[in-house]
């Protein structure tokens, strides 16, 4: 396995600082209008897009994307997605849960949203916990528990905008220790990825949505 540790090529200044502000304009419209418009429907509906959006914007600042990234890509999306099917299926992943209407197009009944929902979080919280030099394994559970913060920050408003819902409304703890253990492995399938491991932009991107579920969590 290599381990690529080398310096990232010199970003375009003004062209990050574009991708920031389009990061920020998407999700502080999106929380505004979520927690404070008489009708946060019409933001709602916005949610796929925003995701997409995001992890382009994500991506365009991926050093080298080769067949090695996009291999990780696509293996890391199929995964998620699979492991979400299963658990609305057949229960045996998270607990027992649906998928609302939110986050739009479904196959097998989960939103195709979600396979790049896990992408993205894998792939940010991998280079996020590259900032601190650690052995392999202390860092696979450093993104994984990173990985699960935002999950946590983003399960109590996920009934309430039709994300998903727990049967009784009740969030087991199945559903941590699941996401816990699917982080971990998609974290090692990141690790073992052979393309560059930095991204300017994961840092304010991971933020954002933090804060965005936080601060929405908080207002309830």
């Amino acid at each position: 396995m290599v381990d690529y540790t080398e310096p990232l090529p010199a970003v375009n200044t003004r062209r990050l600082r574009v991708a920031q502000g389009l990061v920020l304009l998407f999700h502080i419209t999106g929380f505004v209008g979520l927690a404070f418009a008489d009708d946060p429907s019409f933001y709602l509906r916005f949610t796929p897009l925003t995701l997409l959006l995001t992890a382009g914007l994500l991506f365009s600042f991926q050093p080298g994307r080769g067949a090695a990234f996009w291999s990780f890509c696509i293996v890391a999306a199929l995964l998620g997605f699979t492991a979400e099917v299963i658990g609305v299926h057949l229960s045996w992943f998270f607990g027992h849960y649906r998928y609302g209407d939110t986050l739009g197009y479904k196959v097998f009944d989960v939103p195709l949203a979600i396979g790049l929902n896990w992408l993205v979080l894998t792939y940010s919280c991998g280079i996020l916990a590259r900032y601190i030099p650690l052995p392999e394994l202390p860092r696979t559970i450093l993104a994984a528990l990173l990985m699960l913060g935002l999950d946590m920050c983003m399960e109590p408003v996920a009934s309430t905008y039709d994300f998903w819902h727990w049967t009784a409304n009740v969030i087991p703890f199945q559903n941590f220790r699941d996401w816990f253990i699917l982080a971990c492995i998609l974290q090692m399938l990141f690790n073992r990825a052979n393309f560059t491991k930095a991204n300017p932009l994961v840092p304010l991107v991971y933020l954002t949505q933090l804060l965005f579920f936080f601060l929405l969590g908080a207002l309830q």
